[in-house]
């Protein structure tokens, strides 16, 4: 059976002026070398994939994101608009924290992804 899905954030669309480089779970953006920055005050912690880390917010407690590609990231406590880190391009993928307990993996939302692209968190470029 095939399956669909039909994301807002496909290859070739702009977010925050990047180009999305690809889509669907893992959602990967041209960022060349550019800061990344904290969409709300949080913890960014490494996670247990190499070169990936986790970032959390009490600002949105049921969500995870994951940001694969930081260089030189700043682990730790980060407060809203403050660099995380550069990259070359920037795998992010939201994950939702379910009933069970058990994270699911999410389409990000442009809101979070212009945040984390742009430290002011203005809407810039074209999503859709």
């Amino acid at each position: 059976m095939p399956i669909q899905q039909n994301w807002e954030l496909q290859p070739g669309k702009q977010i925050a002026g990047y180009r999305v480089a690809s889509g669907l779970g893992d959602i990967s953006i041209e960022v060349k070398g550019e800061p990344v920055y904290a969409p709300f005050d949080g913890l960014l912690q490494p996670n247990d994939i190499e070169g990936c880390y986790v970032y959390t917010s009490p600002d949105v407690p049921a969500y995870l994101f994951r940001l694969c590609g930081l260089e030189r990231p700043r682990v730790g406590d980060v407060q809203q608009g403050q660099p995380m880190g550069r990259a070359q391009f920037l795998s992010f993928a939201t994950l939702r924290r379910q009933p069970d307990g058990k994270w699911t993996m999410v389409e990000p939302a442009s809101d979070v992804l212009n945040r984390i692209l742009n430290p002011n968190g203005m809407t810039m470029g074209n999503a859709g």
